[in-house]
C-alpha cells in the first residue's frame, strides 16, 4: 500500500497531471469559446462550422513528430527543449487569437490554426516525454492522471472561460488563458530530462523511416493498430447521440447539463484515476479486458435508458456509470499506446498512434444520426454494443488473459 501511495505522489505523477492540464487548456480555445466569440459577433453559422478544419494539425502531427525525434534544440535536451519552445510559441498564439478581430475570418482563422498547430506540437513532446519519464509498471497511472488534467484543462477553458466572457471582453479571457499555461512552462524548466536511449535517429530519414519499419518488424502490429481503432468505437458512436437521445426522451436542457456537469464530469476523474490505480494490481493487458468490459456494459445503459424514458434518477446513474467506465477504458487505451511505442522514436511512433486513435471519433460518428433516426433508440445502443465486440476480440491477437504482461 506504502509503495502505490509513494507512486501517485511521486514527481513524475505530478509532471504527468500539470502537463496533462497544459495540453487539455488550448484545445477547446478553438473549438467553444471561439464559436461562442463569432456567434455573439454575429459571424455566419456556415462560417462557424468551418472554423472546425483549423483542428487539422491534431490529426495529422505526425508529419512532423520525425523532426523532434531527431533533433535537439537546445541545453534543456531533447524533449524539454522543444517543449519549451511549444509552449512559449503557444502563449503568444492564445494571446494574439485574443487579440484578432473574429469578423475578419482570414485572420481568425490564420491565428487559431497556430494555436492548434503548437497546441499538437506541445502534445507530440508530451507523449513522448511520458513514456520516457515513467516506467513500465508507471504508465497506466500516469496516463491516468495525464487525462485527469486533460480535462480539467478542458473544463477551465469551455466552462471558465464562457463563464468569464458574461464578466468580460473575450479578448481578456484569451489573455488569461494564456497565463494559465504558465504552469506548464514552470513544470517544464524544473522537471529532469529523461534519458536518451542509445540508437536513436541519427539523421531526419532514419527518424521517419525506423520507426515505422521497427513497428512494422513486430508480430502483430496490424492487429494492434486494428485494435485501437476499434477498441472504443461503440462507445464513440453511443456517445455521438446522446444528447439528442436525452433532448428526444423527454430531459430539459437545464437537466442534462446539471446531470451531466455534477455526475459525468467526477465520474470520469474517479473512474481514469481508480483505472489507474488498478493497472498498477492488474497491469495493462487484464485492464483492457476488464474496463473495455464495463465499457459495453455502460453502452447498453442507454438502451435500458430509452425504455425506461424519462427518469432523472436513471438519467444520474447511466450518466455516472458511463463515464466512470469511459474514464478507466481512456486511461488503459492511452497507457497501452505508450507501452507499445519504442523509446528510441517515441514522438513519432506515439503521434502516429494517437493520430489514428481519432479516426473513429470523425468518421464512425458521421452515419450515427442517421441510424438512430432508422432504428430507434433502443436498437441503435444495442447495436452500438455489440459494435464494441470485435475490439474485444482482438485482445486474443496480443493480449491473451492468461498472457504474462
Amino acid at each position: 500500500m506504502m509503495h502505490i501511495l509513494r507512486t501517485i505522489f511521486s514527481r513524475r505523477m505530478l509532471v504527468s497531471f500539470i502537463m496533462g492540464f497544459a495540453c487539455g487548456l488550448p484545445l477547446l480555445l478553438t473549438i467553444t469559446v471561439l464559436q461562442a466569440w463569432m456567434k455573439e459577433e454575429g459571424v455566419d453559422l456556415t462560417v462557424i462550422g468551418f472554423m472546425s478544419l483549423v483542428g487539422l494539425p491534431y490529426t495529422l502531427k505526425f508529419f512532423w513528430a520525425p523532426v523532434m525525434d531527431r533533433f535537439t534544440l537546445s541545453v534543456l535536451g531533447r524533449r524539454r527543449g522543444w517543449l519549451l519552445i511549444a509552449q512559449i510559441a503557444l502563449i503568444c498564439s492564445v494571446a494574439g487569437l485574443g487579440l484578432t478581430d473574429p469578423r475578419n475570418i482570414w485572420m481568425i482563422a490564420a491565428s487559431a490554426f497556430l494555436v492548434t498547430f503548437f497546441s499538437a506540437s506541445q502534445d507530440i513532446v508530451v507523449d513522448a516525454y511520458r513514456r520516457e519519464d515513467l516506467a513500465d509498471n508507471e504508465l497506466g497511472l500516469g496516463s491516468s492522471l495525464y487525462v485527469n488534467g486533460y480535462r480539467v484543462g478542458m473544463l477551465l477553458a469551455s466552462g471558465g472561460g464562457l463563464i468569464m466572457a458574461d464578466h468580460m471582453p473575450f479578448s481578456m479571457v484569451y489573455m488569461l488563458m494564456a497565463a494559465c499555461m504558465l504552469p506548464g512552462v514552470i513544470t517544464t524548466l524544473l522537471t529532469p530530462e529523461p534519458a536518451v536511449p542509445a540508437g536513436t535517429p541519427r539523421s531526419l530519414k532514419e527518424a521517419v523511416i525506423n520507426p515505422l519499419t521497427e513497428y512494422f518488424s513486430r508480430p502483430g502490429a496490424v492487429w494492434i493498430l486494428a485494435f485501437i481503432l476499434f477498441y472504443k468505437i461503440g462507445d464513440t458512436m453511443a456517445s455521438a447521440m446522446t444528447t439528442p437521445f436525452y433532448l428526444d426522451i423527454g430531459f430539459s436542457k437545464t437537466e442534462i447539463g446539471a446531470i451531466v456537469k455534477l455526475f459525468g464530469f467526477w465520474a470520469t476523474i474517479i473512474g481514469s484515476l481508480a483505472g489507474g490505480v488498478l493497472m498498477l494490481r492488474l497491469g495493462i493487458n487484464h485492464s483492457l479486458w476488464v474496463f473495455g468490459f464495463l465499457q459495453a456494459v455502460s453502452t447498453a445503459g442507454f438502451a435500458l435508458l430509452a425504455h425506461i424514458g424519462h427518469s432523472l434518477p436513471a438519467l444520474a446513474a447511466v450518466i455516472a456509470f458511463e463515464n466512470l467506465s469511459g474514464g478507466m477504458g481512456t486511461a488503459a487505451y492511452v497507457a497501452f499506446m505508450g507501452s507499445i511505442t519504442n523509446r528510441k522514436f517515441t514522438a513519432t511512433q506515439y503521434a502516429l498512434l494517437s493520430s489514428l486513435m481519432g479516426i473513429p471519433r470523425v468518421l464512425a460518428s458521421a452515419p450515427t444520426g442517421y441510424l438512430a433516426k432508422h432504428m430507434g433508440w433502443m436498437s441503435f445502443f444495442i447495436m452500438c454494443t455489440v459494435i464494441a465486440v470485435p475490439g474485444m476480440v482482438l485482445l486474443l491477437k496480443f493480449a491473451e488473459w492468461k498472457k504474462a504482461e
